[in-house]
């Protein structure tokens, strides 16, 4: 059942991957982008209705926020290709990858409440320099920051396919000749000390450090539907109506993230069964990461421009 599951999932991402590169998803865009402004118009008629005090309006300000959220994560954004290409040229596990994309998410969200109360309230600015700042140098920063993880995910690739090309050494000596195999927590059983960390600790090093970095590189790049929210409700007075808003419209933006992350998880997956069962699992890993972190630069360096 996985494996079908796996070799489906592999198909439909080469297939939504093809589409990308041929231009064939600008329908969709455009889709999302109507539903963005739709969603932004009746956003605005929820806070009138909110600040008159009518019954619902609460639950309906949170509805229209929620599905704003899935239009804006629907449409094009190099979050989803970072996750994507992270998940695609890693051996990250999909729980782990879900959490990654819900912080960055709730962090987007966070930034938007920092710049527009920061910036109105304590540095006294004015719509447009925290509009601009939300769209302008932000947008650059989270740009550059998305592309060199994946350059980063190329000279992983690059790395992977060089060892590969090199005969296997011949271990001569070195703790293990010295001291024997250590045990499984490290220790040497000779001398008693641990001279390397386990492959656990190692792992764990790396699993939170790059879960950081690829939060912040997604996270400080605030949703506009979310400044346009919460600049509203700062000045209608209805603060924290947009504050809930604002993170409720992340969650939203989470789940479309999170399935993207999940298709990728399991085209990954796909990818590794079948090129097992093809006689190229050897090769298939480098120059995944390789791809993967072409894509994430190409997307990158796009939105830069």
């Amino acid at each position: 059942m996985r494996g079908a599951l796996t070799t489906a999932a592999l198909m439909l991402a080469a297939a939504l991957a093809l589409l990308w590169w041929q231009d064939g998803l600008d329908t969709l865009a455009r889709w999302a982008a109507d539903g963005q402004r739709t969603a932004q118009n009746a956003m605005a008629g929820a806070l009138r209705a909110l600040r008159a005090g009518e019954p619902g309006a609460l639950a309906l300000l949170m509805g229209i926020a929620f599905s704003y959220g899935l239009f804006h994560a629907v449409g094009p954004g190099h979050g989803k290709v970072l996750l994507g290409g992270y998940a695609a040229g890693t051996r990250v596990p999909l729980g782990r990858l879900a959490l990654i994309g819900l912080g960055a998410s709730l962090g987007q969200a966070t930034m938007a409440v920092l710049i527009v109360h920061g910036g109105l309230a304590l540095f006294d600015l004015s719509r447009e320099h925290v509009l601009g700042l939300g769209e302008g140098a932000l947008v650059q920063a989270s740009s550059i920051a998305i592309a060199l993880i994946g350059l980063w995910l190329c000279l992983a690739g690059a790395r992977g396919l060089l060892r590969q090309m090199r005969p296997a050494p011949v271990m001569l000596g070195g703790v293990a000749a010295a001291h024997g195999p250590a045990a499984a927590d490290g220790t040497c059983p000779s001398c008693g000390h641990r001279h390397l960390p386990t492959a656990e600790e190692v792992a764990g090093i790396r699993g939170w450090r790059e879960a950081a970095v690829l939060i912040g590189a997604i996270a400080v790049r605030p949703c506009t539907g979310a400044l346009f929210l919460l600049i509203l409700t700062w000045r209608m007075g209805i603060s924290a109506a947009g504050i809930a808003g604002t993170y409720v419209m992340a969650l939203g933006t989470a789940i479309v993230t999170v399935g993207v992350a999940a298709l990728a998880v399991l085209a990954r997956d796909g990818a590794w069964r079948w090129a097992g069962r093809l006689g190229g699992l050897a090769t298939l890993g480098p120059l995944v990461q390789l791809g993967a972190g072409a894509l994430v630069i190409a997307v990158a360096l796009q939105t830069l421009r």
